[in-house]
């Protein structure tokens, strides 16, 4: 049973109108940061207007405004997702409304990609007024109430109204249509533009062009209704009380959907190219400029024929053609948004086209693990997550990364580098330094960040990060191609490059070692042993500085008694103690060089490195229980946490070895047998 279903199959039961208890009817559920001039009262439709609609099933005019919130970037998101009712229909479940017929309990659901997937928001319909009046996006002519309670739903995801203000379309654009957005600069290169366009109208891609330059020249205003408010970030109203128009009718801020581009001759024998768009406020805004109309006199100069080809006569409220050149100097950029083939499937305007290929990967960045920060950070860069991407031929592609930080996110990016050749597995810190990288994202605290890329075939190594290191969040990276592409996290299998603990290697360290037997005698029983407890006190004295000492406390010693007792008697002979004072001074050499900054300190994010060089190659996975085991407040180890690490891997390589003689890596174990692993390790 779905939470919607549990919700109304409980008021029903109740015989009571839903209260969601997530999403409270409270001032700091409109304005969490910034106190508001008024006191808000939540109201449901019903107590605002006669016989409310959730949504109206016969043609209605776009009006949407954005009230006194101001985001409009929203506003033209709705006017992209009303324009395909596909999409629409799977964001705005039409099977809800306000009779009770239908079920009607004051809970209504949408649905919205968010985090990485599809996700089922319900609220209440419980909604911020003041003077009995909405105060956020409604719409201005009709009694449906689907925006204001699709923007609810919305600001619960993002934890309040407020927090809306800060939003952008194309996040918008991504969350209601389960795409990649991306941007397009038209005026760049208007001949690639041309291209490009054609390309994205065979594809399953949403294209749109709008207008961003409130201070372009030729600005004229409409007003409809209640009072003006201003335009924000270059939005338009999106059909509210106020838009921005240009002298040719163009709404500023409002996204205009593309469907068609097509080459006509003229009677002339010269040939024109044009754009067939449409808007989300249908007639209420006509475009003014050629070809706009359908008895535009540039019209004259085409034959019947291709006049019925282009479907002039056929043409829906909204829809107008004009110059490719005219689009280029009129519009600033081109939105897009790149559906995978399952959710293009729903939206009917693109089932005869291409699907994109898409590749999806989910992770997150851990501190200490898989946080390494952008390239700046050379000795850390490497711990990030490696994806390697592999074309069959030569392609452009798209990738997107996606942060699951709303509330505070970070700054992100990707860098992607061809591997080389025969390289599958994790690549080191020293190919990141020598090797230039061959795609470079923007850095953006925006909640995704995409980058258009051709490659030639072969294979290349994607990383995703964010900016500063040890910054943690999860994330998605989804790769689109038209061709097929292959996409996969490269992790290291955990190996035992060489044994940890060693022996004397020369008669000079035997001699300087034996300069302890002494010391080890005094302690020792009459077996010539030591027990955790009496080796705790031989390390308390022997062991010649403060540094290396933190290593000589109890838990550490009844590890290196787990570790080095081979007899099963939890005692350690002399020979055993010189195996040991050996060991940690390797140890020791090891930790310091991965200490540049402070002697005696390990950066969390260098702890896989240094356990390389002491004899252990680690997965994500191990690395992240060491470090959830030993990292400090600050981020850091000291050499006792390395030793306890080192001692612990290995008693578990041991373990393992004893139980896989065939080397197959694989055991059984019985529960008793795992216990004592566990246990031991």
């Amino acid at each position: 049973m779905s939470e919607w279903e549990r919700i109304k199959r409980q008021c029903q039961g109740k015989r009571e109108l839903y209260e969601d208890p997530d999403f409270a009817a409270v001032q700091t559920s409109v304005f969490y940061h910034q106190a508001p001039p008024f006191t808000f009262t939540w109201l449901r439709p019903q107590d605002l207007v006669q016989n409310p609609t959730f949504i109206r099933d016969e043609h209605t005019q776009f009006d949407l405004t954005p009230g006194k919130l101001g985001d409009r970037w929203l506003v033209s998101c709705l006017g992209c997702l009303q324009l395909a009712k596909g999409l629409f229909y799977r964001v705005v479940p039409a099977d809800q409304a306000f009779s009770n017929k239908s079920g009607y309990c004051g809970a209504f659901r949408f649905r919205v990609w968010w985090c990485g997937e599809w996700r089922e928001v319900v609220v209440d319909d419980r909604l911020p007024t003041v003077n009995n009046k909405l105060m956020f996006l409604h719409s201005q002519s009709s009694t449906q109430f689907w925006p204001a309670l699709l923007e609810k739903a919305y600001a619960k995801l993002h934890g309040s109204y407020e927090a809306l203000k800060y939003g952008s379309t194309l996040d918008g654009l991504s969350d209601l249509t389960g795409g990649i957005s991306e941007t397009v600069s038209l005026r760049s290169d208007p001949t690639s533009c041309s291209r490009l366009l054609t390309k994205l109208l065979h594809v399953t891609s949403i294209v749109t062009v709008v207008v961003l330059a409130p201070q372009h020249k030729n600005l004229s205003s409409t007003s409809s209704g209640s009072s003006s408010s201003s335009t924000s970030s270059g939005r338009g109203s999106g059909g509210g009380s106020h838009m921005d128009k240009l002298a040719t009718g163009i709404v500023i801020g409002i996204n205009y959907r593309i469907y068609a581009v097509e080459k006509i001759e003229l009677y002339g024998g010269a040939e024109v190219t044009l754009v067939k768009l449409r808007s989300p406020l249908g007639s209420c805004v006509d475009y003014l400029g050629a070809w706009g109309t359908r008895d535009a006199p540039e019209w004259d100069e085409v034959s019947p024929q291709e006049r019925d080809r282009l479907g002039l006569k056929h043409m829906v409220d909204g829809e107008f053609w004009m110059s490719y050149s005219d689009m280029v100097r009129t519009f600033t950029q081109l939105e897009v948004v790149h559906l995978d083939s399952e959710t293009a499937r729903d939206e009917p305007s693109l089932r005869c086209h291409l699907p994109w290929t898409a590749r999806v990967y989910q992770g997150s960045w851990l501190r200490g693990v898989s946080a390494g920060g952008c390239r700046n950070n050379t000795d850390t860069f490497h711990i990030n997550p490696q994806l390697h991407l592999l074309l069959s031929a030569m392609e452009e592609v798209v990738v997107s990364l996606n942060q699951h930080a709303v509330i505070e996110p970070k700054v992100i990016g990707f860098t992607g580098y061809p591997v080389p050749k025969g390289g599958v597995d994790c690549i080191n810190r020293s190919f990141f330094k020598k090797n230039k990288s061959l795609v470079n994202s923007q850095y953006s605290n925006s909640r995704q960040v995409s980058e258009r890329v051709q490659l030639e075939q072969g294979s290349y190594v994607l990383l995703p990060t964010t900016f500063e290191a040890g910054e943690e969040a999860a994330f998605t990276l989804r790769v689109y191609s038209s061709k097929p592409i292959k996409l996969k996290l490269v992790d290291t299998t955990p190996s035992l490059v060489k044994p940890a603990v060693t022996q004397s290697r020369s008669a000079l360290e035997s001699k300087s070692i034996l300069q302890y037997q002494a010391v080890f005698l005094q302690v020792a029983d009459e077996h010539r042993t030591v027990n955790a407890f009496q080796l705790h006190e031989l390390l308390e004295a022997c062991l010649p500085n403060d540094y290396i000492k933190s290593c000589a406390s109890l838990d550490i010693c009844r590890q290196i008694i787990l570790t080095m007792d081979t007899t099963g008697t939890g005692r350690l002979s002399f020979s055993n103690f010189k195996e040991l004072l050996v060991s940690l001074k390797a140890w020791q050499a090891v930790f310091r060089s991965h200490t540049k900054e402070r002697s005696g300190i390990l950066k969390a994010e260098r702890l896989r490195d240094a356990l390389i060089d002491a004899g252990f190659a680690l997965s994500t996975s191990v690395v992240s229980i060491l470090i959830l085991r030993y990292m400090r407040k600050d981020g850091t180890l000291r050499f006792g946490d390395f030793v306890s690490a080192v001692l612990h891997l290995s008693v578990a390589f041991n373990l393992f070895d004893k139980k896989d003689p065939l080397e197959n890596g694989t055991v059984k174990l019985t529960l008793n047998d795992w216990l004592h692993s566990a246990l031991t390790c």
